[in-house]
């Protein structure tokens, strides 16, 4: 098997594990645990003793609060609606609950009539930009960010763009940006990197239609 082959085979496969796991959270997990954030709304409502009714309360709140985070998780493994609705929808959910995560605002914008992307360009773009995000939380130290879709007739176009602290492009590889560079061959695409000390970072990327 080539090189390119075998790389496309073992990010497909680990996409697919990803969203078995994904899957399971959401549509297993998740229902069962909030059925029983139901049952213990039930109880309290059936209890007398104040001090129980509280403590039942307590428990269902934080009940709820693991299966929003199971939720969270679920969708970082691998948004539904990416197959549902398309990239630039599971970018928008994907920026709300990237929001509540690191506290970094991203800006999305679009111009042009969305297109429809195979499944596989579209995991492979969506993580691009989701290691994009999570590098820019990590080492920006901004609180806004910006993506914005372009679409051609035959090409997208993203530009994903921050204004903090940047770095000496030039000099540092981090293993992330590798990781993205071969995700966007494997989109047919193309990723280009641009980054000064204090200036911030721009990524953009463009991917046939």
């Amino acid at each position: 098997m080539e090189p390119a082959q075998m790389s496309r085979y073992m990010i497909q496969s680990q996409e697919e594990e990803l969203k078995r796991v994904g899957d399971e959270l959401h549509d297993g997990i998740c229902q069962r645990l909030y059925s029983i954030h139901i049952g213990l709304h039930a109880i309290e409502s059936a209890l007398e003793d104040s001090d129980l009714k509280q403590y039942v309360l307590q428990v269902s709140d934080e009940l709820s609060s693991t299966i929003l985070q199971l939720r969270h998780l679920s969708e970082e493994l691998y948004p539904p609606t990416l197959t549902t609705l398309g990239l630039l929808p599971a970018m928008k959910n994907y920026a709300q609950l990237f929001t509540s995560t690191f506290g970094v605002v991203v800006e999305i914008s679009s111009e042009g009539p969305e297109k429809i992307l195979s499944e596989q360009k579209s995991v492979n773009i969506f993580r691009v930009c989701q290691e994009a995000l999570i590098n820019i939380a990590k080492y920006a130290e901004v609180a806004t960010a910006s993506l914005q879709f372009t679409w051609e007739e035959s090409a997208l176009k993203i530009v994903i763009k921050d204004d903090g602290k940047g770095f000496d492009a030039e000099n540092v590889q981090f293993l992330g940006i590798a990781v993205m560079e071969k995700r966007m061959r494997l989109a047919e695409g193309d990723f280009i990197l641009s980054s000064q000390p204090g200036k911030g970072t721009t990524i953009s990327l463009s991917s046939s239609i």
